[in-house]
């Protein structure tokens, strides 16, 4: 069996900003009424986060064993280690057992990049269609969005840093989308 690896060998840039391949990252897609009693069980046996209650804006959280991201009224994309995926799946289809849900392993599926620096905001806007000055996008928002061609989901771990997670079959075309938005002398001072 061979041993996994991360989308992009652990890739790194630095410029106005650095942008990262974060390495492989537990992703469990979960779907279905997130009100329901079973979902809200099995948010919490992932992450330890009580719940779930979706907020506005979209947000992401991280509680005692995980992170939960509401990503829709109906989906979240909860993180948990990497090698530990399998027993957190297990253990949240035992909750799910009689619950109308869906909870699906995506961590091979996906990579998570990083941007970060005090221009990481401004390389991320010069990609996304999406308002992110401080006063409408802060730490702990959630956004799915487009970044040039390609889906992306985004949020701020801190005001000088980002997360983005892209399908992993485009994994290098963001990459170098990253890349070129955060070279040194692109800077355009908006933030």
């Amino acid at each position: 069996m061979s041993e996994p690896i991360s989308a992009l060998g652990m890739a790194r840039f630095d410029g106005l900003a650095g942008v990262a391949d974060c390495g492989l990252q537990g992703m469990i897609t979960l779907r279905g009424d997130l009100s329901a009693r079973a979902v809200k069980s099995a948010v919490t046996t992932a992450t330890g986060i009580t719940g779930p209650k979706q907020p506005r804006p979209l947000q992401i959280v991280t509680g005692k064993a995980g992170t939960a991201a509401w990503m829709s009224p109906d989906e979240m994309l909860l993180l948990c280690p990497y090698g530990e995926v399998d027993a957190v799946l297990a253990a949240m289809q035992q909750k799910l057992a009689k619950a109308h849900a869906l909870a699906v392993d995506v961590s091979d599926a996906r990579a998570l990049l990083q941007v970060t620096g005090p221009s990481a905001r401004e390389v991320m806007a010069k990609l996304c269609p999406l308002d992110l000055s401080p006063a409408t996008f802060q730490p702990g928002t959630i956004r799915r969005t487009r970044m040039a061609q390609i889906p992306a989901a985004l949020w701020m771990e801190d005001e000088m840093s980002f997360q983005v997670i892209c399908f992993r079959s485009v994994a290098d075309y963001a990459f170098n989308l990253l890349k070129t938005a955060a070279q040194p002398e692109s800077g355009v001072g908006y933030f």
